[in-house]
């Protein structure tokens, strides 16, 4: 056969063969095709609930982390996006991970072919060709198989987040999720519970190990394993170095550097707050409060070093609110939370405590607003006696002439009790209470004159706000703590401007414990009967501090004097807040003037006859009908029922009754009453007189 026939057969059947080779390989690749369509249509939609399961943190006003919560699985997985991570990290992690994770689309092909011929030349794996793209994708779905199924099941899902999210949202997704050995996922909790800090400011030697562990988190936790962890952070350097993103010296300077071998606790600042604007919004992941996690971590430590010092049962509170907007700045419910001798769950900021001497400043404000008195008014500091009542000071002494000034800055109980004697116990009570605050009396009782020396209860969080409105003219702030809830409007108001004012300059001069110089805060203090509470509450122009010491099952803590205890307390809290204190700036028409200078009316409290005397002469108040103890029939077993009339002696009107602490009507000049009974069983009946002298007798009606 011919040459040229020879050649055209075998051309002929190259043709033919170049053609089916051709043509098997479309079939094959059609096949693939159809066979990665359906692999791909059998994965289903990109599940992204992994990367939603994150923990419930809440943060301080700027951001910084106060409080975090376990997830359901017990794990720490905090939020963090690109911008909260050093950019030294990011660098060392692309340059460790996936070199060309900007560039690529999920799939790094240079790096899968570089794994594959690895594999081929030593037998073994010696780097993977996964991307960062594909390293979450494996976190979204976790599974154990590390089969080519599983790596292709990555690709995939690499190439469908790339095309739904950018590159730094993918970048986010790694962030929160890598794991870092034990129960932690995500830089943000890795870098708090081994280094105690955000990861927003690493060293060369922090952000190398925490780009070194999420390759093998278990066998590399530095609380464990430190030197595996060394030798695992110096590979991430020396990667580092070669590819020219550190120097030499930055790198010696980084090997010296220690691991960590242990774990920090994650910050639990402001606890009882922080769980409670969880509970009350269980929805939600992130909460931001109106704190300020510098100062709330300062005056924690200070109730905390308060505590130990008084007693090994003892618990201490602290709240601090901005004058200007009502929002709380530093919420301290406890010396230590997690102290079960301290009862350190107990919220003693809410707890309902007797406030001794601190509501005394309220009695002087509401005498100086009714044009009762001035600060330079004479007051009477000697024995004084309404009905039964014999009110004493607390050292069992007495100063004779004082000014209602001094009277109130050195707390003397006699001319205080005669202020309210003027103005009333019930007028003050209803005063407060419009003002907002939960003031609670003894069961069965009526208010009297006692009330004004404790003998009532109140909340820590209630007096900062009425004392907060000494600094603001009288009107009192509606706390808030949810950042960006700021209430609308004005809140209630306590007194009036030039009243607020008369208090808050009478209380700078008040004597400074010996931590404290002289007239930088306004304050107060109160000491409850026993010796169970110590109160201070302070202020400025800008802010209102209140602190209170005391055991939180109630029981007496010898020793436990407000000015000994909680006023040095309280001074420390304004150094600890730190700034300049500005005293509360004067409104129009304040009278400056002496005793002398005063209007005649302002000049003295008692005019003619004095009132210790009328007290003494008037005969004692005192219910004559019904009698202590008595069984009444009104008829109520018949359905109806006949009213049970009441009736008092002595005393000096006009006069109050109270049946079951709820008052039946206004002041009345007669001593006789009438109060209808909504059914069988026992009543406290109470009649309070116009000097606050009180009287009470328990009936059963029937």
């Amino acid at each position: 056969m011919p040459a040229a026939s020879r050649r055209g057969i075998v051309a002929l059947v190259c043709s033919r063969a170049l053609r089916g080779a051709v043509g098997v390989c479309v079939v094959l690749l059609v096949a693939a095709g159809i066979g990665l369509a359906h692999f791909i249509a059998s994965l289903g939609p990109l599940d992204l609930a992994q990367v939603e399961e994150r923990s419930i943190v809440v943060s301080d006003r700027e951001g910084r982390l106060l409080r975090a919560f376990t997830t359901p699985q017990g794990r720490w997985r905090l939020p963090v996006g690109v911008d909260d991570v050093d950019p030294r990290f990011i660098t060392l992690l692309t340059a460790y991970e996936d070199r060309r994770f900007r560039s690529h689309f999920g799939i790094d092909v240079l790096a899968m072919m570089r794994a594959a011929a690895q594999v081929v030349l030593n037998g073994r794996v010696v780097s993977g060709g996964s991307t960062l793209t594909m390293q979450v994708a494996r976190l979204l779905e976790p599974r154990e198989e590390r089969d080519l199924a599983a790596k292709l099941r990555q690709a995939v899902r690499a190439v469908q987040l790339e095309r739904r999210f950018d590159k730094d949202t993918i970048l986010g997704f790694y962030l929160t999720m890598a794991p870092y050995g034990g129960n932690l996922e995500g830089i943000r909790a890795a870098s708090l519970a081994y280094f105690g800090k955000e990861p927003k400011r690493l060293s060369l030697a922090e952000a190398a190990l925490l780009v070194a562990l999420p390759q093998s988190p278990e066998t590399r936790r530095p609380d464990r394993f430190p030197e595996a962890a060394r030798a695992a952070r110096d590979r991430v350097l020396a990667r580092a170095l070669v590819q020219g993103e550190i120097t030499d010296a930055e790198a010696q300077a980084a090997r010296e550097a220690p691991v960590p071998t242990g774990r920090q606790r994650v910050p639990v600042l402001a606890p009882h707050l922080a769980e409670a604007v969880v509970r009350a919004a269980p929805g939600r992941r992130e909460h931001r409060l109106t704190l300020d996690a510098r100062l709330q971590a300062r005056l924690e430590d200070l109730a905390r070093e308060t505590a130990e010092r008084v007693d090994p049962r003892a618990s201490a509170a602290i709240i601090a609110i901005d004058n200007s907007s009502g929002a709380v700045r530093a919420y301290v419910g406890a010396a230590d939370y997690f102290s079960a001798e301290r009862a350190g769950a107990v919220d003693a900021v809410l707890a309902v405590r007797s406030p001794g001497s601190a509501l005394k400043p309220f009695i002087y404000a509401l005498a100086f607003e009714s044009g009762l008195a001035h600060p330079e008014t004479v007051l009477d500091d000697r024995p004084s006696r309404y009905g039964i009542y014999q009110p004493k000071n607390f050292d069992l002494t007495f100063q004779g002439t004082v000014t209602a000034r001094h009277a109130l800055q050195l707390s003397l109980n006699v001319p205080a009790v005669e202020l309210l004697s003027e103005i009333g116990p019930v007028r003050l009570l209803a005063r407060l209470r419009a003002a907002g605050a939960d003031i609670v009396l003894p069961k069965d009782s009526a208010p009297g004159l006692a009330i004004g020396l404790g003998g009532v209860g109140v909340r820590l969080f209630d007096l900062a706000r009425l004392y907060a409105a000494f600094a603001r003219g009288g009107v009192v702030p509606t706390l808030w703590w949810q950042d960006g809830a700021a209430p609308a409007g004005e809140g209630p108001r306590l007194t009036e401007p030039v009243a607020a004012w008369y208090v808050a300059d009478v209380l700078r001069g008040a004597p400074a414990p010996q931590n404290g110089l002289p007239g930088l805060i306004a304050y107060k203090t109160g000491t409850s009967y026993g010796y169970r509470d110590a109160w201070a509450i302070g202020f400025d122009r800008r802010t209102t501090i209140a602190v209170w010491v005391g055991r939180p099952d109630g029981a007496a803590v010898p020793g436990l004097v407000a000015r000994q205890v909680a006023a040095p307390m309280l001074f420390e809290a304004f150094a600890r807040r730190g700034g300049v204190s500005e005293p509360v700036p004067e409104p129009p028409g304040v009278i400056h003037a002496t005793t002398a200078s005063l209007p005649p009316p302002l000049r003295h409290l008692r005019k003619d006859v004095p009132k210790t005397v009328a007290a003494v002469a008037q005969a004692p108040l005192r219910i004559a009908f019904p009698p202590d103890g008595a069984r009444v029939d009104l008829g109520l077993s018949e359905g109806g029922g006949a009213p049970l009339a009441l009736k008092a002696s002595g005393g000096s009107p006009p006069f109050l009754w109270y049946v079951n602490g709820a008052p039946l009507g206004p002041h009345s000049p007669r001593r006789e009453a009438t109060w209808e009974a909504d059914g069988r069983g026992f009543a406290r009946v109470t009649v309070v007189d116009g000097r606050g002298a009180t009287d009470s007798v328990t009936v059963r009606v029937e």
